[in-house]
Formats: C-alpha cells, structure tokens, sequence
C-alpha cells in the first residue's frame, strides 16, 4: 500500500491517495510527498516493534507506581530496597526504550 507522508507536520497516511487534508495539522493533500517503496516496507516492518515499545512503556509506568507505593507503605527494609530497586530499573528501562523509539524516528523506522 501506499504510503504518504505530510512535509508540513510529517504525518503519515497509508492508501492509494493522500488525504484531502492532513488529519493532523490540516494541509491540503498538496502538501503530501509519495514515500518510496523501501521506505515503506522499513515502516511497515517497524510499525510492531515500535508499538511494542510503546506498550513496555505503559507497563514501566505502572512498575514506577506500584514500586513508590512499595516505598511509602515502607513494610521493611528488604522491601524498600527491592522497591527502590524496581523504580530504577523500570526507569532506566523507560529511557533505554525512548532512546530507541528516537532511533527509529531518525532512521525513517516510525510512521
């Protein structure tokens, strides 16, 4: 399938045409460039494993929230420190995986 990509606000839309306007920032479908074909296949290849990152990121959120919250009901120390222990990992793995996704973005894998 086709894809195109907005060069205002770098949208992309898949089909056989552009869109009338751009759902994002409203440019006519003018302002829309057709993306090559490898271009399109390094999209599509990408698009599962960036919603994979994207949803380790929802999960590390909620790792952060339930490891303060191990935190303040501060049981015992063991528990604390597995605690703290949970919120820097979960953190690190959430920039890890936004150093990723930004990758991807300069690479032409997002969209």
């Amino acid at each position: 399938m086709k894809k195109w990509k907005c060069i205002v606000c770098g949208y992309i839309h898949d089909g056989e045409t552009p869109p009338e306007f751009c759902p994002k920032c409203g440019a006519p479908a003018e302002k829309f460039a057709e993306l090559p074909e490898e271009q399109r296949k390094l999209i599509d290849r990408a698009r599962m494993t960036n919603q994979f990152h994207i949803e380790l990121l929802g999960l590390l959120e909620q790792v952060q929230a339930v490891a303060e919250l191990g935190i303040e009901d501060e049981l015992d120390p063991p528990c604390v420190t597995l605690f703290k222990k949970a919120l820097q990992a979960a953190t690190e793995i959430q920039q890890a995986a936004k150093a990723e996704i930004a990758g991807h973005i300069s690479k032409g894998k997002w969209g």
